[in-house]
């Protein structure tokens, strides 16, 4: 297979821990062919797609890979491409949407569906699965915001666009920041956020369940706070456990996973706290190299795999 892989600046990748990374080795392994570029390589030249990427191999030592020549390529000169941009989802991540939406229109697959991704923001897409969510509310009112901190106590208030556990505020009502957060977050009532009832079952962990085309994987990382934090992100320094699946974890990844493959989200990561879904993110999910080092398992193998049938059943 040739690959292409959509990824943040190079130099930003961290080797040891990247999703997408692994994801390449097993493709190398395998023989796959890879190429390489960034989100702002994509582009539209009268009504066909093209890719300026580089064929791209790994090597030893700290330059641990090596790029070939830059060439526009199209979308059907590839049998995958996946894109792996990180969030913040503004507006040049929709813009790529678009764009890697006629790419598949021009004969391209490409991993996550784009237009799948441009509807299920991270955030509200955990209401179209209300039996599995905690209290929530989504506004940009702060007096709304203010009545459900009275009504729950303890709440969690979050952007809609965001990753790693940037700028999640915990609020309760004694907390003498209210106004000030609120006013931070809402940009003075004119960015909408979520609000969600706060989870003790937080403290352990935040699991990180990943969906491969419908299906979980049998371990989920469960990303612990650490010195007093609220927020397991392991962006935010929270300690990454690798943990078996519950009955209640199977019953939600169950559930969501077979809406998630009809929608061609292919590549998913669920975020559940205790018994309740709190984000479904579809853009870049990671913590496969964490679950390949504690467990038997090898989750990138078993991506390839997937990725693999699929495409030879297209």
């Amino acid at each position: 297979m040739k690959l292409l892989f959509i990824l943040d600046p190079y130099s930003s990748l961290n080797i040891a821990k990247d999703t997408s990374v692994a994801m390449m080795r097993e493709a190398a392994k395998r023989g796959h062919s890879l190429s390489v570029c960034q989100q702002h390589d994509v582009f539209l030249r009268n009504e066909v797609v093209h890719f300026t990427a580089q064929d791209f191999e790994f090597s030893d030592g700290d330059d641990w890979y090596a790029l070939d020549t830059s060439r526009a390529y199209q979308a059907k000169d590839f049998d995958a491409i996946l894109m792996r941009k990180d969030p913040p989802f503004d507006n040049e991540y929709l813009y790529s949407t678009y764009l890697l939406g006629l790419a598949q229109e021009q004969g391209g697959k490409v991993i996550n569906n784009p237009t799948a991704v441009r509807n299920w923001n991270e955030k509200l897409s955990v209401t179209k699965f209300p039996q599995f969510c905690p209290e929530f509310l989504v506004s940009s009112n702060q007096q709304q915001i203010r009545d459900f901190l009275r009504a729950q106590q303890d709440i969690v208030v979050k952007p809609l666009d965001g990753m790693g556990g940037a700028s999640i505020f915990r609020l309760t009502t004694d907390d003498p920041n209210i106004g000030v957060i609120l006013e931070t977050i809402t940009d003075h009532g004119r960015q909408t956020i979520m609000a969600q009832q706060y989870l003790p079952a937080i403290k352990q962990g935040d699991k990180r369940i990943i969906i491969i085309d419908g299906q979980p994987l049998d371990y989920a990382l469960a990303r612990i706070p650490q010195g007093g934090e609220t927020r397991g992100n392991l962006a935010a320094g929270g300690k990454g456990v690798a943990q078996p699946l519950s009955a209640r974890d199977r019953e939600i990844a169950n559930t969501i996973g077979q809406t998630l493959k009809t929608e061609g989200l292919f590549f998913v990561g669920l975020d559940v706290i205790g018994d309740y879904i709190t984000e479904i993110n579809v853009t870049s999910p990671t913590g496969i190299v964490e679950l390949a080092a504690q467990t038997a398992i090898n989750p990138a193998a078993i991506f390839m795999d997937a990725l693999s049938a699929k495409l030879a059943l297209n």
